[in-house]
């Protein structure tokens, strides 16, 4: 899986196949990868969304567990898949969408990767100028350093980094609530269940649930070297509790936040509840949440880096090399640090914004593909055939393309951001529901363009396409 120690045990895979004999790892590794995934200064920002639509506490609270939760579940059910095919995420598209069509979806993860990255390289100079004072640039550059370290040795620092970000920010988080449970006294109307807006919560819900749907472009990357035998239930659960947990607790966190502190931007009114409830404590907070906004962005680096990569193989097939995944990072890094220096430092209003799309974006998505997964192909595909620019799943697939296409326009009548309101969401009052409609639509539109499909004979030429593969795995 790594490179000689001369060359620092950087990782030499990327998109290829993981054979079994290099497969290792616990299944509960999973678990600390999303919590640490979760728990950062980003997903603060995202609890602070339906708060800054003028929703109170209590009912801000029941948006983000409820949307986590709901968000969550699809999400985990994509960490199965990286055991099972030994690939990373996004190359896995191409049985849906074409060796070419899987552009598409390609196009949007790069997307949301950048976007991602740019926003955190943003919030991070805001913690730190906060904190220490300094240059926005040069600060900027120095955690966009830092993250993409990681990024370049690879998959296996990435794990062991995730669990000790895990351990610390379990500690720090735990003082915080204790401390906010013995000392908070809230203010009336942030409890009050009688004060409901409609608009505030669904905005907070579909955040927290868009912001977890979001992580499932990259999902199996960090469960790919796993062994095939680990369990398709272990995997999801340890993914869910995870990321749910984590990210459930942060969103929180800057909900309660910004309920208390509503002027204040998101690092300051984190540092200001921490230092009313244990004074001292906002700094050492903030620097722990600042850890796991690293680690995050390393993650999102990484699956850049393979994204560009499967964009490569696309449009010139060839082997992947050590070299191409060192320039994939490079050219990731360069574009999210000229985003984020070229910003502005209106950090809430843009990356909620922002979720909105990648809600409308990612939706049809993950809909086509675990429909594709678990319900049509049921997990029978070919490696090799994957990667054959004349094979089986053809360049184009009508039945992915039509189905995300269709998918995405149901949707349109239901957006609702802040440029532009379909006329169902003003009939709404604003109110974004269009992930309930993107969701089944286009599940449904893809289960009927694959009644033509063949199964029994597409699973018989996956296993002739794969014998000798991997002997390892009989």
């Amino acid at each position: 899986m790594t490179a000689k120690f001369g060359e620092l045990m950087i990782e030499k895979r990327s998109i290829d196949y993981v054979p079994i004999a290099e497969r290792h790892g616990k299944v509960w590794h999973l678990w600390p990868v999303w919590f640490s995934g979760d728990a950062h200064l980003a997903t603060v920002a995202t609890g602070v969304v339906g708060v800054a639509l003028g929703g109170n506490l209590v009912w801000m609270a029941l948006a983000v567990i409820f949307g986590c939760a709901f968000g969550t579940f699809f999400m985990a059910f994509h960490s199965t898949q990286g055991p099972q095919l030994g690939l990373p995420q996004m190359i896995q598209s191409r049985p849906q969408f074409g060796y070419v069509g899987a552009l598409l979806v390609w196009g949007v993860a790069l997307i949301a990767y950048i976007g991602f990255n740019a926003f955190n390289q943003i919030l991070a100079a805001q913690t730190v100028l906060s904190l220490y004072g300094g240059d926005w640039n040069l600060t900027i550059v120095v955690f966009t350093l830092l993250s993409v370290s990681l990024a370049v040795i690879g998959y296996d620092l990435i794990h062991v980094a995730q669990r000790w970000v895990a351990y610390i920010l379990i500690g720090a988080l735990f003082v915080f609530t204790v401390a906010v449970v013995v000392k908070i006294q809230l203010p009336p109307q942030e409890i009050a269940l009688r004060d409901f807006r409609a608009v505030p919560f669904l905005t907070q819900f579909f955040a927290a649930a868009s912001y977890q749907i979001a992580w499932s472009i990259y999902v199996s990357d960090y469960s790919r070297y796993l062994p095939r035998n680990v369990g398709v239930g272990a995997s999801f659960w340890w993914t869910y509790l995870g990321a749910f947990i984590g990210g459930t607790w942060m969103m929180l966190v800057g909900t309660l936040s910004s309920a208390l502190y509503r002027t204040s931007e998101v690092a300051t009114a984190l540092r200001t509840v921490a230092d009313q409830v244990l004074p001292g404590f906002g700094k050492p907070l903030l620097l722990c949440s600042l850890l796991g906004l690293v680690t995050i962005t390393s993650l999102n680096y990484y699956g850049a880096s393979l994204t560009l990569l499967s964009v490569m193989d696309s449009i010139k097939p060839g082997r992947p090399t050590l070299a191409k995944r060192l320039m994939t990072l490079l050219v990731s890094t360069v574009a999210a640090t000229s985003l984020a220096l070229a910003s502005s430092h209106n950090f809430v209003e843009k990356f909620s914004e922002f979720l909105a799309v990648l809600l409308y974006l990612f939706t049809p998505w993950t809909a086509i593909n675990l429909v594709d997964f678990y319900l049509i192909r049921k997990g029978h595909y070919s490696v090799r055939e994957i990667f054959n620019p004349r094979g089986m799943y053809g360049r184009w697939n009508w039945r992915g393309l039509w189905a995300y296409g269709i998918g995405f326009v149901a949707m349109i009548p239901f957006f609702s951001t802040e440029h532009f309101k379909g006329p169902v969401a003003r009939a709404l009052g604003g109110a974004d529901i269009a992930m309930l409609i993107g969701l089944p639509v286009s599940a449904l539109v893809y289960i009927a363009a694959c009644r033509s499909l063949d199964v029994t004979a597409d699973r018989h030429r996956c296993h002739a396409a794969d014998r000798d593969l991997d002997p390892d795995a009989a």
